[in-house]
Order: C-alpha cells, then sequence, then structure tokens
C-alpha cells in the first residue's frame, strides 16, 4: 500500500515537471518572438479593400517614415461635395497607416469672384467633415499647401484678386480647432508660408498658388532652408501647388507652372532639397530634372488630365511614399489608381516629357539612358538647354 502511494506521488511529481518546464520553455519562446499587434482596420476600410481583387490591395515594405500625398480633392466652382475618390482615399488610411498626410493644394473649389462668404465658409466645413476631421481624429498629422482654388494668390494692381478667399483660408486654419498636427518650425505667415518638422525630416510650404513668388517671400525661402534645422535634418521636402515644369495637356505654358523654373531648382539643389511635391497639372508624374526629384501628383477630384504627348486622362491617383534614410534613393513611390485600386508602374508612364519650359525624365530613367533620336526630338521641340538634365 506504502509502495503503490509512493509510486503514485513519483508519477504525478514528474508530470508537473515536465508541465511546470513546458510552461517556462513557452515564456521564454514568447519573450524572445513577440507577436506583432495586428492593427485594427475598420469595416469602411475593410470593404474598400475587398473590391480591390484576388491578389487583395498591395501594401508595400514600410519605411523609416511613411507619407501619403494627396492633390487636387476639388469639384466644380462652389461645391460642397467630393467625388467619390477622395472619401475612398481618406478611408483607406488606415490599411497604410501613415506618419502623415501631405496635400499638395485645392482642398476646395473657389478662385470665383461671386462666391459669397458664407459658401467659401460652406466648403471649408465640408472640407473639414471628409478630409480633416477624419485625420484629426486619427492622429495623423496634415502637411498641405494652398492652391489656386484654396486662396490665389493673384494680384491686379498690387492688390489680391481673391484677397477674401485668403483671409477665409487663414481664418479657418488659424482656428485653435483646425490644428493641422504637424511640429511648426515657423509658422508667422502660416498657412501661405510656413515650414515644420517630422522624423527628421524638413518640411517646407510655399504659396504656389500663381507662378511667381515675390522677392521678399524669396528671401524667407534662402533663409529657411539655409537654416540649421532644416540643414541639419537628414531630408529636405517642399510642397508646392504649381510645378516647377509642365508635365500635362491644358497645362503646358506660362502662368500654369512656376515662373524662373530654372533658378528656382538651382536654389533648391544649393540646399539639398530632395523633393518637390506639386499639384494643378492633375496628372501623375514621378519625374526628376538634375539632381531634384519632382512628384507631379495625380488629383482625386474633379478633371483629369493627359499627360504632354499622350490622349487618355491620367488616372485619378493616390501616393505612399516610404522613406528609408539608408538607401541612395531614400525615397520609394507605390501609386494606385483610385477607381480600380490597381498600382501605376512606372513603365506606364512616358520615358520623359518636352514641356514649353523644359524635359522632365521619369524618375527611373536617367538623361545618359535616353536614345540620340530621343535626344534629337527634344532639341527639335525645345532647345539644346531646355532639353539637357544638369
Amino acid at each position: 500500500m506504502h509502495w503503490r502511494r509512493f509510486f503514485s506521488f513519483v508519477i504525478i511529481g514528474f508530470a508537473l515537471s515536465i508541465f511546470c518546464f513546458a510552461c517556462t520553455n513557452s515564456n521564454q519562446e514568447a519573450r524572445k518572438t513577440p507577436k506583432t499587434p495586428e492593427i485594427s482596420i475598420p469595416p469602411e476600410t475593410q470593404e474598400i479593400i475587398k473590391t480591390a481583387g484576388s491578389s487583395g490591395l498591395f501594401n508595400p515594405p514600410r519605411g523609416d517614415v511613411r507619407l501619403v500625398a494627396i492633390s487636387d480633392l476639388n469639384s466644380a466652382y462652389g461645391s460642397t461635395d467630393y467625388d467619390a475618390e477622395v472619401d475612398k482615399g481618406i478611408n483607406l488610411l488606415p490599411f497604410w497607416q501613415p506618419d502623415m498626410v501631405v496635400c499638395s493644394g485645392d482642398m476646395i473649389a473657389g478662385q470665383k469672384k461671386t462666391l459669397s462668404e458664407s459658401q467659401i465658409n460652406a466648403m471649408w466645413a465640408a472640407f473639414d467633415r471628409h478630409i480633416a476631421a477624419p485625420l484629426r481624429k486619427a492622429n495623423i498629422p496634415f502637411g498641405f499647401t494652398i492652391g489656386n482654388h484654396d486662396a490665389s494668390g493673384a494680384k491686379k494692381e498690387g492688390n489680391f484678386v481673391f484677397e477674401q478667399e485668403r483671409d477665409l483660408a487663414s481664418e479657418y486654419w488659424n482656428n485653435p480647432e483646425h490644428n493641422p498636427g504637424v511640429e511648426f518650425i515657423d509658422k508667422s505667415q502660416f498657412p501661405f508660408f510656413y515650414t515644420f518638422k517630422h522624423k527628421d525630416i524638413f518640411f517646407m510650404a510655399w504659396d504656389g498658388s500663381t507662378h511667381r513668388i515675390p522677392p521678399e517671400k524669396m528671401a524667407w525661402v534662402e533663409k529657411a532652408l539655409a537654416s540649421p534645422e532644416a540643414q541639419q535634418a537628414k531630408m529636405r521636402i517642399l510642397l508646392s501647388h504649381l510645378p516647377l515644369y509642365a508635365v500635362a495637356e491644358g497645362r503646358n505654358k506660362f502662368g500654369a507652372v512656376m515662373a524662373n523654373p530654372e533658378e528656382l531648382r538651382e536654389m533648391l539643389e544649393k540646399y539639398n532639397v530632395h523633393t518637390y511635391i506639386s499639384g494643378h497639372h492633375h496628372a501623375y508624374y514621378p519625374g526628376h530634372r538634375g539632381k531634384l526629384q519632382l512628384l507631379h501628383m495625380g488629383l482625386m477630384g474633379s478633371g483629369p488630365r493627359p499627360l504632354i504627348g499622350t490622349e487618355e486622362p491620367s488616372a485619378k491617383a493616390i501616393t505612399v511614399i516610404d522613406i528609408n534614410f539608408d538607401s541612395p534613393e531614400l525615397t520609394t513611390y507605390t501609386t494606385y489608381d483610385m477607381k480600380t485600386l490597381e498600382l501605376i508602374e512606372y513603365k506606364q508612364l512616358p520615358r520623359f516629357l518636352t514641356g514649353h519650359n523644359g524635359i522632365v525624365l521619369r524618375r527611373d530613367v536617367e538623361y545618359q539612358d535616353l536614345k540620340a533620336e530621343e535626344k534629337a526630338a527634344c532639341v527639335e521641340k525645345l532647345n539644346e538647354k531646355l532639353c539637357g538634365n544638369q
């Protein structure tokens, strides 16, 4: 009897030892390989993802910093409605989990003298409902630049033609309830000229709602870019509405691009600005000229345009920018057709564009990669200087 009890205790003790050993090892493994927390995707986002097809919605490898870039959200003059692609893009943000959203202008549908104060305020209220409030709720900072339909800087006889729109835009953005959540460096001229930073990246937004920046503002631009905050950052990005060079049909003309683009590019390269993000042309084109990367944003609102030399309107688009500080390229673009959610690949776009004020090369094409006949065609259309890339 005693022997039986003795063996029973031995067996039970052995089993308990094995169980405790297993628990200990399990806990050690859990500490070694912690589980990655699952991201909560809202139902409305899940429903959009389902429309991406059998292969699902592509999510690129995440960089050190992730931006989502949007542009030209507006519809017809005075509209307080937004195209479905705008809401679609905002609702997809939880899938990409960006550190920040940046916008290259035209958030509302102004630039019309007959619009009343109440109509302009109604447009900003609609923008807040559709875009700004969801970003604030999600704690996603919003860096933006003013577009011509937000608060045009056009002047006549020294006065702003759309002064009321500029005043109301300033009133909206300087309301503490509409804080965009960025870490300002200089906001003394916000929302028209200002600087901010995020995770070792220096951002500048200038008023590119018209083609000329006044000399006194250019002095501010150079001083800001030369500052320790800018030069000690790992990267510098500029947000403008008008691009430096033409990329779209219907906008390939003086006044639809920044004046003196070569001088501006030389100045930006001097201060090692890496990327110039712009809108206004309503056509997606990832390009470069010289050392400056030129991200021409596709629109999300109304009125897509064809790229120069093409006939089909550019797709409505949204771009995810992943920044890897150790990569020579620094940035990787993943751009989606907002109607189909398919990726827009570089090879789908022209190797270069010859606008009236200079050649722009596709991002993956270098000037030396151009064939002799391609260079000759550019020179014939423009001239030697505008067809060079230095």
